[in-house]
């Protein structure tokens, strides 16, 4: 089967290229972005797509409803180091075939893509079970937000810079930038950009 893994760290696509080439049924196509993904998707057409959440350009989420958008027979495994059930939901209601969280066991990995293959649905047991809990597409993540968080979440998605965000909340830019930190670990997001992005996605600002 072909396996389209899309994710832009060097070493996670170094990593699944070395686990994939021990599965004699398996061949690694690789994509950084949505954009290069999107297209060699189209071209290749492989049985599985496996999407990490944060891309450079648009999110995994939104990468899975333009690939299931022109291809509704897509199977698609959304992979993150973050394993809180909330993204898991927001996975699944985008359409995504199962979730798996990059810290779990390199074998667990390869099940679920062939779980995903053969038609079926890949969800750690507790991940399952907390989404069992949750409404689909609504996250417990934000309503954990303090109200500083969500203020400091509101003015970055409208543009405002850390220095910008001190002066109108007045704190200091220690502060500020100590939050952006904390949200963007509790996100799992790299940059501002990508924080933002998840957050107007779960419907946070």
């Amino acid at each position: 089967m072909k396996v389209l893994i899309v994710d832009d760290h060097p070493i996670v696509l170094a990593g699944c290229r070395a686990l994939l080439s021990h599965a004699d049924d398996m061949e690694m196509l690789e994509a950084r972005d949505a954009g290069t993904s999107l297209a060699l998707f189209l071209d290749e057409q492989p049985d599985v797509a496996v999407i990490d959440i944060n891309l450079p350009d648009v999110s995994g989420f939104e990468l899975v409803r333009r690939l299931l958008a022109r291809c509704p027979s897509a199977r698609i495994l959304m992979f993150s180091v973050n394993d809180d059930s909330a993204f898991a939901a927001q996975a699944i209601e985008c359409g995504a075939r199962g979730y798996f969280c990059k810290n779990d066991e390199p074998e667990a990995f390869i099940n679920a893509i062939r779980t995903v293959h053969r038609g079926g649905h890949a969800l750690a047991p507790d991940l399952a079970q907390q989404i069992a809990f949750l409404r689909v597409g609504t996250s417990d993540t934000g309503a954990a937000l303090s109200a500083r968080e969500r203020e400091v979440l509101r003015l970055l998605a409208k543009g405002k810079s850390m220095s910008e965000i001190a002066a109108l909340i007045n704190v200091s830019y220690k502060t500020v930038a100590m939050t952006c930190a904390a949200l963007r670990n509790r996100f799992s997001a790299r940059t501002p950009m990508q924080l933002i992005r998840i957050a107007v996605e779960q419907k946070i600002v």
